[in-house]
């Protein structure tokens, strides 16, 4: 397939690494500084859709010709990338953010450095890099990117937590440090707790010394993801039914109510985290799996005088774009806890490229417990 104009597929936010009409990379060559084998990225397979729509059927998976790298760019194999909800969102043209078609699909995930452009000082052949912003396409086996659009890892940490750590556990973290000071035994009360962030809010929040009120809705498996968010630090695990019940003043007596709430449902689901929000607190929306609106009651913010929040770690990105030290302290820190065993990946359910139709169909399945992960 010819490539032209953006073509592997970057927003306009990207810089592009070619120029339309370059001759793309010619596989056998030598890796310049590198002492990798071309064939691991020979075969560069992607996730392609052309067309807004119904994701496990607007996907295709193509082979596509690596364009010419340019000197200020890296040559990536892409090691593993998941399935995250904005990624659907993209697919279906339903979210705030879209890339040019065609585009290649997905926003996150770890890739491997297997060459480097001659200008580039901030990388090494070897680096593990995730993406620095929304918009880049990980869903592939390799890709010429900027290295100005990269950040590195450490490669000492699990692959799963690598691909899953631009986008989650960043927004948990950002959520519990940025909209309220919480100390040691300070309660933070979360809806969608079985989410991805949901699972990063009570890690993160279970190291700090916070207590965690962790609303679900009911399931058939109920017991099973209660025991495993549990397993993870959450303090309570409640049902979005006990939420409303008189039973709640009695969880109040042995932990104070919370400051916090993060709502990534929305509905009346987000509001009857606003019940139980202390006066004062804050809650913050970074999602709506509901697609109902947030109802606020005018007396929560009479008597209350609740602050109302939204907070989308893209934006968050972007506004620090220039303030390196921002990022990398926030994965510093998040890789440390990885490494005390303190947080880990999402449970995940590893696919191939190949299955990617099931795993797309799956993604959307309701009561979902698992995050679908490509490996390459």
């Amino acid at each position: 397939m010819k490539l032209s104009g953006v073509a592997y597929f970057l927003t306009r936010r990207h810089r592009v690494c070619w120029s339309p009409g370059a001759e793309p990379i010619r596989y056998g060559a030598a890796l310049t500084k590198s002492n990798f084998s071309v064939s691991a990225v020979k075969a560069n397979t992607v996730l392609l859709y052309r067309k807004h729509g119904e994701p496990s059927r607007a996907v295709q998976l193509e082979s596509l010709d690596l364009p010419h790298m340019g000197p200020e760019c890296v040559l990536v194999k892409m090691l593993a990338a998941p399935i995250n909800p904005s990624d659907l969102n993209m697919i279906q043209g339903t979210y705030a953010i879209l890339p040019e078609l065609p585009a290649v699909g997905g926003n996150e995930g770890v890739g491997q450095v297997m060459e480097v452009g001659e200008r580039v000082k901030t990388l090494q052949v070897g680096d593990w890099v995730i993406p620095r912003d929304a918009g880049i396409g990980t869903w592939r086996t390799a890709a010429v990117v900027a290295a100005g659009d990269l950040v590195t890892l450490p490669k000492d940490i699990p692959v799963l937590s690598a691909a899953t750590l631009g986008v989650n556990p960043c927004t948990a973290f950002r959520m519990l440090t940025d909209f309220e000071e919480l100390k040691p035994g300070d309660t933070v009360i979360q809806n969608a707790a079985n989410s991805g962030v949901g699972q990063a809010v009570i890690q993160i929040a279970a190291a700090k010394g916070f207590q965690t009120i962790n609303v679900i809705r009911d399931r058939p498996d109920l017991q099973h993801v209660s025991d495993r968010l549990t397993a993870l630090g959450a303090t309570h695990v409640l049902t979005e039914e006990t939420l409303r019940r008189p039973e709640m003043k009695e969880l109040f007596r042995s932990c104070p109510r919370p400051k916090l709430a993060l709502n990534g449902v929305g509905g009346k689901s987000a509001t009857e985290l606003l019940r139980h929000l202390q006066s004062g607190g804050s809650m913050v929306t970074y999602g709506g799996m509901a697609k109902q609106p947030v109802t606020v009651p005018v007396s929560a913010l009479i008597f209350k005088d609740v602050k109302i929040r939204g907070f989308w770690v893209t934006q968050w990105k972007r506004d620090n774009k220039h303030d390196e030290d921002a990022l990398r302290k926030m994965l510093d820190e998040l890789c440390i806890l990885i490494r005390a065993g303190k947080l880990s990946a999402p449970a995940c359910t590893e696919v191939r490229l190949q299955d990617f139709r099931k795993a797309l169909e799956d993604a959307m399945k309701p009561y979902v417990s698992t995050k679908q992960v490509f490996v390459m």
